[in-house]
């Protein structure tokens, strides 16, 4: 099949097609919105980054034992582009996938995935349960409690940040500024 750049509405679709979740749903939204905050931040296509935020977690409902696996194959039937492809796999580098973030795009979602976790588990505990008016400093002090959100994994997120070259805090900040922008769609 040729390669065509996906449009939003097709990965929308895409997604939806593979996933009833409302909770993987809401995470996809949670990732897009920090992905075209950060793609902004360092002048990069925010579309494009949204796109591949949006569509990362594509096969983890139904096929979670092929997870990135299955999402390679599916967007590579489809004719979406190597770059968007490569991207998806990459963000489960050491956990699924052997493909190491490379690029910028790369290694954002690779950092984003799971703190977007973090900072959602910290929000719902918040007497708002809203990102709105969530600081870095509230999530780094959950941050130091492993037992809270203990199914984020922690090394994930330091490494990425430290691919990125930014501090945690920073990127937490960042994040929360991405999700802040999608607040409605992840009901935070």
């Amino acid at each position: 099949m040729q390669e065509h750049t996906p449009t939003y509405d097709e990965a929308l679709s895409l997604l939806k097609e593979f996933n009833e979740s409302d909770s993987l749903l809401k995470h996809a939204y949670a990732v897009e919105g920090a992905m075209r905050y950060i793609a902004r931040k360092m002048g990069q296509d925010d579309e494009k980054w949204g796109i591949v935020g949006l569509v990362h977690d594509l096969d983890y409902e139904r096929f979670p034992d092929q997870h990135c696996k299955k999402s390679k194959e599916v967007l590579e039937e489809r004719g979406w582009p190597e770059e968007y492809v490569r991207a998806v796999v990459s963000h489960g580098w050491d956990v699924c996938s052997d493909i190491e973030p490379e690029t910028d795009m790369e290694k954002t979602l690779y950092a984003v995935d799971e703190l977007t976790g973090l900072i959602n588990a910290v929000a719902i505990v918040r007497p708002s349960k809203s990102v709105t008016d969530l600081e870095a400093k509230s999530v780094m002090k959950k941050w130091k409690d492993k037992s809270f959100a203990a199914g984020v994994n922690r090394s994930v997120i330091e490494q990425g940040a430290a691919m990125l070259g930014v501090e945690l805090r920073e990127l937490i900040t960042d994040v929360i500024m991405g999700m802040r922008e999608v607040a409605d769609k992840i009901g935070l």
